[in-house]
């Protein structure tokens, strides 16, 4: 939670400069109570475990979350009972008409198909566009975040010669952001896909702000003020056993696969992996919503005016 204090105190600005959340009393006096509206756009195959691994995030903040789960219109899933989505979620074209303080948009397994390519595109495209009228601030995820790079930048994806399968370390470029406020100098992250998104691409896009990023993996998490959002190609939502549940299914596939690099101790699968990234992930995503409660409308219908 921020700390309230009179912007003409000097500690105000010194505190602000160094990255503490800090509010004036204006800021505090239209700061009324009500639960933050938040959803998620679930594009992986298996809807349940994403929609705990999220929820167990932005959960764990002291404010009220309302969270809505919305699926893409036409798209069909094939890994999780049809009940569950019916129960649950509400296509996009129906939730179109409302308004969210946030809102997730998830990884999906389709990164080797060139963008245009995706069933869903074209739809897609109008959530994208959709969040600038109606969400105050969008977080996207892996495939997610480049889908919104690419769309709103022209930021391409490129295939790796490799995948990039296991946990990284990412360095703070930017420690004064509200976003990475108690992050340290490094932090670790896991990360699994076949693409990535190049720094150079990156810097040549006016606007967007690297705040981590690693020598091995690349760019990590983009900032992008003029769209309200943020691009993440990694994964700090995933849980201690994800990476291992994907090498042990590839391995009793027959799928060539490399075992996932810093995950497990002594470099033995056979041993229980180490989670090393769950203090920064709820750090995140707890800095996400806070910004989006200090920043956004009481009136919720005034989003994007």
């Amino acid at each position: 939670m921020p700390i309230k204090l009179p912007s003409t105190l000097p500690a105000f600005s010194v505190l602000r400069n160094e990255g503490v959340m800090v509010m004036d009393e204006t800021d505090a006096a239209r700061q009324d109570i009500r639960p933050l509206r938040i959803a998620l756009l679930n594009l992986m195959p298996k809807k349940i475990q994403t929609e705990n691994q999220f929820a167990r995030l932005i959960g764990a903040t002291p404010l009220q979350i309302d969270l809505h789960l919305i699926r893409m219109t036409e798209h069909q899933t094939k890994n999780t009972a049809a009940e569950h989505m019916e129960t649950f979620y509400r296509a996009f074209q129906d939730v179109k008409g409302e308004k969210f303080d946030g809102l997730i948009i998830t990884g999906a397994p389709i990164e080797h198909l060139p963008f245009e390519q995706v069933t869903y595109w074209d739809e897609l495209g109008e959530v994208m566009d959709w969040t600038q009228s109606n969400v105050h601030s969008t977080f996207g995820v892996c495939w997610g975040g480049m889908a919104m790079i690419n769309h709103f930048h022209g930021v391409n994806k490129h295939i790796l010669p490799a995948k990039a399968f296991g946990c990284f370390r990412q360095t703070n470029m930017a420690p004064a952001s509200p976003y990475l406020n108690g992050f340290s100098d490094e932090c670790v992250i896991p990360v699994s896909r076949w693409t990535e998104m190049r720094q150079s691409e990156i810097d040549a896009a006016p606007g967007l702000r690297t705040l981590l990023g690693g020598p091995v993996t690349g760019p990590c998490l983009v900032e992008d003020p003029e769209h309200r959002a943020l691009y993440i190609f990694n994964h700090f939502e995933y849980d201690s056993d994800t990476l291992k549940q994907e090498y042990d299914r590839d391995v009793t596939d027959g799928t060539p696969i490399n075992i996932p690099d810093n995950y497990y101790p002594d470099n033995d699968p056979t041993k229980k992996p180490l989670n090393r990234w769950r203090s920064h992930a709820h750090l995140l995503y707890g800095n996400w919503i806070n910004q989006i409660y200090q920043t956004t409308c009481y009136d919720i219908s005034k989003i994007g005016r």
